[in-house]
């Protein structure tokens, strides 16, 4: 296990919220994301955050004294922190130097002051020498780049905690990597991959630091509905009781897949409908993909429903999904090409007889 408590910073509710806040579409959702927002960025006086949000965006309304508040615990907090490193440097051994300036930089990071924060984390790197304090850091450097939405900060930082991991990592942090690697292969569409790696993740998840295990566990059953085969789906989703633990909470996605599963599919819609607005449209991560899964879920039940037959009118499809005819007709071509097992083996048998056929008369020229 790791020896250290990892923190939960920066706090990556915050830039949810203010997704929330810049979509016009999700106003209901407005009045308890600004409360929200407004609470972390005070919990972690994040006066640089603030700073550049409220400069940048109409959002939030910029409060002088509260932003004045904050810059003066910030230079408070900064100076003690200056003081205990220079401390440190002068009369102490190398894991305080290093314990200084993992402080330094959490504190940086904590507040939201990007480039201050990743070139603090990039010296306590530098300066540490245990293998699972390495990890640790470099992992919250991937945290600021999911913070501020920075690919290359991600990607990079991802291969460098993927290189220390292969080194020696221990099973939490491999397991933790597993969940921050799903996080983004999802947020850049790559459901299957992502999701078998949230999936393999799901009896020992620990990334609470990345996200909520009730957030963890619908992003898992999200992606991976969509990518499961129909008895996978069974055993290794509907069937896990990390699953069902959850569920309760979040019935919607209860509803999604065992619709899917049983065949119910005007239920299923229901439950499609209801996820696109509670859980894709509303999630920073989701919401660029939210008409892309839709419409591959959509296709992948009218492909489930085409399995038994060799074709089905509109008509029969679109009440078989309780939606209207010109629904259905809009995202595919609904007829099945599958071929049937007589359709196989008759075209095995017809293949075969125009090579014997071709034999029979090649050895005739020879004879006659």
């Amino acid at each position: 296990m790791a020896d250290e408590v990892v923190l939960p910073i920066p706090n990556l509710t915050v830039p949810q919220n203010l997704f929330i806040l810049s979509n016009p579409a999700l106003k209901t959702l407005h009045d308890n994301a600004r409360k929200e927002l407004l609470e972390g960025i005070k919990a972690d006086q994040m006066a640089p955050y603030y700073k550049s949000i409220t400069a940048t965006s109409s959002v939030i309304l910029l409060d002088q004294s509260l932003l004045d508040e904050m810059e003066k615990a910030n230079e408070e907090e900064l100076k003690k922190l200056d003081e205990r490193l220079a401390e440190a440097e002068k009369t102490e051994g190398e894991s305080e130097i290093s314990d200084a300036l993992k402080a330094r930089a959490n504190y940086l990071t904590r507040i939201g002051d990007k480039e201050r924060s990743l070139e603090a984390q990039k010296l306590a790197l530098e300066k540490t020498p245990g293998l699972g304090s390495r990890i640790d850091i470099v992992l919250t450097i991937v945290r600021i780049g999911f913070f501020f939405s920075d690919t290359e900060v991600v990607t990079t930082n991802m291969a460098k905690a993927e290189k220390l991991i292969d080194e020696g990592g221990d099973w939490d942090r491999r397991n933790r990597l597993k969940v921050y690697n799903g996080l983004h292969l999802i947020s850049i569409r790559q459901f299957k991959r992502g999701g078998e790696l949230l999936l393999d993740a799901l009896s020992t998840f620990t990334a609470t630091e990345l996200l909520s295990y009730n957030d963890f566990v619908s992003l898992t059953v999200i992606a991976n509905t969509l990518s499961l085969k129909r008895v996978d789906l069974k055993k290794r989703l509907i069937g896990a009781p990390e699953v069902n633990q959850v569920l309760p909470e979040i019935p919607v996605l209860g509803d999604l897949v065992k619709n899917l599963y049983e065949c119910h599919y005007d239920k299923f819609f229901v439950a499609l409908a209801t996820l696109e607005q509670t859980h894709l449209i509303p999630s920073r991560i989701l919401s660029p993909h939210a008409r892309f899964y839709v419409r591959e879920m959509r296709i992948l039940a009218y492909s489930q429903l085409l399995e038994s037959y060799r074709s089905l009118t509109l008509q029969s499809l679109s009440a078989a999904f309780g939606v209207s005819v010109d629904f259905v007709d809009s995202p595919c071509i609904v007829e099945t090409t599958r071929p049937s097992l007589k359709n196989a083996q008759y075209e095995t048998v017809v293949k075969q007889g125009d090579i014997l056929l071709n034999e029979v008369q090649r050895l005739s020229k020879v004879l006659y």
